[in-house]
């Protein structure tokens, strides 16, 4: 299927049919509505805009706490920068086999493109992650100046690490030195140039997401705070801004 940029700002690569379906209902979160990761924010606004502006910029890497706005940031960042000719492709984490091939439809096209991952981590053995590699720098044809890759995962070091890889590391004159099997697994998150981290939220920053929500509230404050504690409690103590937009939803008039 082909794509008129010009109309669509989003897109996503369904493997069945093996192609990209323009996504028209695209999620309207913006900026003021995160709150709590204003460093975070700051950071890939920069990026982003020197992406845009042709002066260098980096595949960046959000990694932390589950639910505290990774994925949310970068929906953000494409309903802020959509009318600057940003656009947007979203290719799941089995999918990036393809990865290459749908780089090579978009690097001659006159507009900006993110690649976005979402919860991005990789079991050991499988070979997807080495076509992200290459795409990202590890080809002998340079990275299109109009791809980026935005990444989001648990996960730092996007693969796992075993207590017998650490053995692995050793001390060489003074010098630390790990082992063959770390520095391929670090090989690939090495390659994102701008690393982003997100911690769990407290209480009062949980409760500080939660008046974000509720910023027009009448009522009485205190109880909707308790209300909110124990919803976050009885999800086993979630308290993130994940958990504070399901509590809006449900209690929300």
């Amino acid at each position: 299927m082909s794509i008129d940029w010009q109309k669509t700002h989003a897109a996503i690569w369904r493997p069945r049919k093996g192609y990209l379906r323009p996504i028209v209902h695209i999620d309207t979160i913006g900026f003021d509505q995160l709150v709590g990761i204003e460093e975070q924010k700051a950071a890939l606004v920069r990026n982003t805009e020197r992406f845009l502006n042709g002066v260098g910029a980096n595949n960046a890497l959000l990694w932390g706490s589950r639910g505290s706005g990774k994925s949310s940031l970068v929906r953000a960042i494409l309903n802020r920068y959509k009318d600057k000719g940003l656009r947007m492709i979203q290719v799941d984490r089995n999918d990036l086999i393809e990865l290459p091939e749908i780089v090579d439809d978009i690097r001659e096209l006159p507009l900006h493109y993110i690649v976005f991952c979402d919860d991005l981590t990789f079991e050991t053995g499988e070979a997807s992650y080495r076509a992200l590699k290459s795409v990202l720098d590890g080809s002998i044809e340079a990275p299109p100046p109009n791809v980026l890759i935005y990444a989001t995962s648990n996960r730092r070091h996007l693969l796992p690490e075993t207590m017998a890889e650490n053995q692995e590391v050793r001390l060489v004159d003074g010098d630390l030195h790990l082992g063959d099997t770390i520095e391929e697994k670090l090989a690939l998150s090495d390659r994102f140039g701008l690393w982003l981290a997100f911690y769990p939220v407290n209480w009062e920053g949980y409760l500080a997401i939660v008046d974000n929500y509720f910023n027009d509230y009448k009522g009485d404050r205190q109880a909707l705070h308790e209300a909110a504690k124990h919803f976050a409690m009885v999800r086993g103590g979630g308290k993130s801004g994940r958990a504070a937009m399901q509590f809006y939803k449900m209690y929300s008039d």
